[in-house]
This record gives structure tokens, sequence and C-alpha cells, in this order.
């Protein structure tokens, strides 16, 4: 291929000649098991193209083909600014390492190609495409690169290339004109698209207009009618007063089934009226008992109507576990509250390792299905009593091939240090057990010289009881006495004050507040190392003789 021109990139073109036609089959991507179509080479022969792409080009479904994604261009011009911006990564910077289908030269880029132009590449039996999405860069193209955080580069930078769909199909080949056949939106360059895609995010009259334009793929039409949505609503909720804190809402749900997991561990399904909203994977629920208690509980899957839980029954129970196992029969009903998001995803990383300990499964079954289903890198590390403790079998067993077991019954032991050390590059963590495990993660990522933002923790038995406490309110001067048994939160409760709460179990932060004199007992891993210097979780930490609190 010959030496590629750097042209001034918001110059005009009207006509340029492919220079290469790149094309690949699925492979593994280099140091993890998933596969990828990113490593195409180029073809020496005419390629025809479908509606789908072109002939013996293979597509990770989850992000790339399909109609509106059918073929990919990046400007050649880009690798070397990259080059000279990460000369780190400077041999990985060759035409081809984003997975692009065309390399044209004529100075085709972000800054002079605009949504829904349409393009002949060839002559009387070549391809009429159309351009339909700026490209959306995902985790691959930092592991493909090295680089930390890099995908992000590429919008910010407008570098990000884009894709066509065929409105004809035909052949392609090296040493075809493209050439400009209309331009529906001279002033929606794909930079320009970029801008209000990324950058500028709130300003409604724009997006309104990019809402407007059939021409866009699925992907971007649908993120901006639901951008516009959402300021929409904003502005009405401004213009009412603004946003007012809504009280919880108790719904009442019928226990449709009850069974045993295991000797400790029962499934729920609680389901009540109409079909509801599907529910992204990490969510947890308020249950508010008819006992009066309310707990937190991870949600295996389901619906905003229709959800399973997974509880064990913990030998320590402070009577919401034991309740919901003793008590609580197949159609029952109960009250359900807040259905919150607790365990985020990490779409940056290139592997999602996650370690759970017993019940603390429950909080990843549903993250891992869909990784599973998307095409991610995962394992799960696993530690149990026995095996004949392990809930949800079934779903565990899908996942098999990346599960690893530690069975206590065996003497098997999880090292979590060693788990850490001989983690693939780029890696999150998730972790749900026993505080233990929590804080062998927290000393163990520290010697590994992981940064917090690598890791998030949830605990699920944290000890909540101590020595007693007193509490002074500091705008109302109201002390309170926190007796051994009782939580923060639950006092200032009961004296009728209220503070914001969702997990209790000191994972979220929700609940926390501000400590302006007096020492404190952390507990949870709700708050940074940082902000406990002047914060403390109300669900589960505990004063030292007398504190002083703000609200």
């Amino acid at each position: 291929m010959a030496p590629i021109s750097q042209p001034d990139l918001w110059a005009p073109w009207e006509s340029a000649t492919i220079l290469q036609v790149r094309t690949s089959t699925m492979k593994q991507m280099r140091g993890l098991s998933i596969t990828t179509g990113i490593y195409k080479l180029p073809r020496t022969t005419r390629v025809f193209c479908s509606f789908t792409g072109l002939e013996s080009d293979e597509h990770d479904l989850t992000f790339h083909g399909g109609v509106d994604k059918a073929v990919h261009q990046y400007f050649p011009g880009h690798y070397k600014d990259w080059k000279e911006e990460h000369p780190e990564a400077e041999e990985a910077f060759e035409v081809g390492g984003f997975g692009e289908n065309l390399v044209v030269n004529g100075g085709m880029n972000e800054r002079n190609v605009c949504i829904g132009d349409i393009i002949r590449v060839g002559g009387q039996d070549g391809v009429l495409l159309q351009i339909s999405l700026p490209r959306q860069p995902c985790f691959k193209l930092n592991h493909r690169f090295g680089l930390k955080g890099f995908a992000a580069q590429t919008w910010k930078k407008s570098r990000t290339g884009w894709y066509y769909k065929v409105l004809e199909e035909g052949w392609m080949e090296v040493g075809d004109k493209v050439t400009l056949v209309e331009r529906k939106y001279p002033h929606w360059t794909i930079e320009r698209v970029q801008e209000y895609l990324h950058r500028d995010k709130d300003n409604l009259q724009k997006l309104m207009e990019l809402e407007k334009i059939e021409e866009f793929g699925d992907e971007c039409k649908n993120a901006f009618k639901t951008r516009v949505a959402k300021l929409k609503a904003e502005e009405e909720e401004k213009a009412n007063g603004g946003k007012k804190k809504k009280p919880e809402v108790w719904q009442e749900f019928e226990v449709v089934e009850k069974k045993a997991e295991t000797s400790r561990i029962a499934s729920f399904i609680l389901e009540r009226p109409g079909e509801g909203e599907e529910l992204d994977p990490g969510f947890f629920v308020r249950l508010k008992l008819p006992n009066g208690l309310i707990r937190p509980y991870s949600i295996v899957g389901g619906t905003t109507n229709r959800f399973q839980l997974g509880i064990a029954l913990e030998e320590d129970s402070r009577g919401g576990s034991r309740y919901l196992h003793e008590i609580i029969q197949q159609g029952d009903k109960i009250l359900a509250g807040n259905l919150t998001e607790s365990i985020p995803c990490s779409p940056q990383s290139s592997n999602h390792i996650f370690i759970a300990g017993g019940i603390g499964i429950t909080a990843f079954l549903a993250h891992m299905d869909i990784y599973s289903q998307i095409n991610w890198n995962y394992t799960l590390h696993y530690a149990v009593r026995s095996t004949e403790d392990i809930p949800f079998r079934s779903l565990v067993e899908k996942m098999r091939s990346n599960v690893v077991i530690y069975n206590k019954s065996k003497g098997e032991r999880m090292d979590v240090l060693q788990i850490l050390k001989d983690r693939s590059w780029n890696s999150f963590v998730y972790s749900c057990g026993p505080q233990r495990m929590v804080e062998d993660i927290i000393r163990s990522s520290k010697e590994c010289g992981m940064s917090p933002e690598e890791i998030h923790l949830e605990a699920f038995q944290i000890a909540t009881s101590g020595d007693p406490f007193t509490v002074e309110v500091k705008k109302t001067g109201q002390v309170l006495t926190v007796d051994r048994e009782k939580t923060l939160l639950e006092t200032i409760r009961e004296a009728g004050l209220e503070v914001d709460s969702s997990c209790e179990t000191g994972n979220c932060g929700t609940c926390r507040v501000e400590v302006c004199q007096g020492r404190v007992d952390h507990r949870g891993s709700g708050l940074s190392g940082e902000n406990k210097a002047n914060a403390m979780l109300s669900c589960v930490s505990r004063g030292i003789g007398h504190i002083v609190i703000d609200f």
C-alpha cells in the first residue's frame, strides 16, 4: 500500500480510491478467551458486499455487524497521530488496527463525511452505501492497543471511524473509485454528531434535531430519543418546582414460588400484576416483612413485576432470613420497596473477575449470564461449604467453563492474593461475600498495587452490634443513645428523624452521615478511606463513646 498523505481534515471531498478491503473470521482475542473480528486482513480479489456486510467477514454481533453496521471505514491518517501520542504502543498503530473494512485515500474523515451521505463504490456492479452511525468503541480497542481507557479517547478526539448500511449490494476491490452521490445533512458531520452524543449531552435543541434524522442506525436513534425524553422530563420537573424527594413506595407482591435450593438456602419468586420492565444485572430489593423488619436482598433476575431472590438462613439471623425461611409460604403477600442498582458493569475492562462466597453468588448471577451473551471475558471464583451448598445449580452449570469452585469440606481454600496477582491485564474485580472475604480482597489488592476504581466490594454479613454510644445531632442538639443491638440508623428513625438509606448492609453509602466530632468504628465498604475522616455509614458503623453528627 502506498504511503498515506496527511490532507486537511476539514477539506471537502468528492471522490477517493480504495487502498484496502479487509475482512476476518472470528478469532480468539490475544490474552483472553473470547473471540473477536478485529484482526482483519487485506483481500487480494474482488469481494461481494451484501446488506449485512462483506463476504467472509465475521462480527461479534453483540456490538458490531448487522444492517446498520455492515461496513466500517477508518481514516488511515489517524494512525500517525496515535503513534505520536502513544509511543509506548507505536507498533500496534498500523493500518487495520481498528478492525476497519475499508482503507481509503482522498481524505475522508470524521470532519468531512456526514450522517446520511450516500456513497458509490466501484462501477455498474459496485455497491451503494449510506453512512448510518459513528462507531461506538468498546473495551476491545483498549485491549487491542494495550492502553487502559483508550476507547474513550477515540470519541473525545473524533477518531472513531463510521459505519455504513448497504443500499445496493455489489462488488468492491482495491482501486475502486469512491464517489459522493448525495449529501442530505451537510451540517451533521460525524464529528459534530459525536459532540452531542458524547460531550454536550444536555443540549435539548440539538438533540431534538438529531432525533429527527431517519437515516441514523437504531443505536444512535434510540440514544437520542432516550436522552430527549429525559431532558424534557427534567425541564418539566424544574418548571414544577424542582426535584422533590419521593417517599419509598411499598407495593404488594405475592410469593408465587418458594423452594429449597440447598439445606440452608431457599429461592423465592415474587410477582405482582403486569408485565414489568426487564431488570439490568446488579439490582437488589428492599422487603418489608410482616414482623416489621426491612431487609435488602440481591435479585437473581427478572422484571420490575416478577423477580427471583436467593436467601440463606443465617446462623446469627436478626430476624429477616429466619422469618422468610420459617414463616413465609407460597401464596403469602409481602411488601417490596425500592429496586436499586448496586453492582456496576465495567464496560471498558478487558476481563471481569467475580469473587463470591456462599449466598454472595446471587449478586452476580445476572451479570455472568449477560456477560456470556455479549462475549465478555469473565471468571467466577466461588467459595462454598460443600458442593451440596451451591444454590441455582443449573445457572452455575451453564457457566462451568468460567467457574472455579473452592470446596471447604474438601479442604480447598481460595487464595485471593494469588487470584489478583494472576489477573490478566485491564481486569475489574467484583466481590460479594462475608466481611472477612472483603477485608482479604482489600489487603490483597493493595499488595498488588490495584486502584480502588478497579474493584467493587459488597459484604452480606457485617456485625452491627457493639458497645453502646451516644450521638448528638448538631442541628438540634438532641442526644440519642444507640444500644448494643441497635444501629445508628435505627436509632435515628426511632427518634422521628430521617436519613436516606438503601442497601442497609454498608455497601452503597446512601445512609452516610457527617461526623463532626468523635471517633468511629468503621464497618462496610460504602465509604472510601479519605471519606472516613469525616463521615460514617449509619447502617453498620458505630461511634466510640460520644460522637456529634450532621445530616
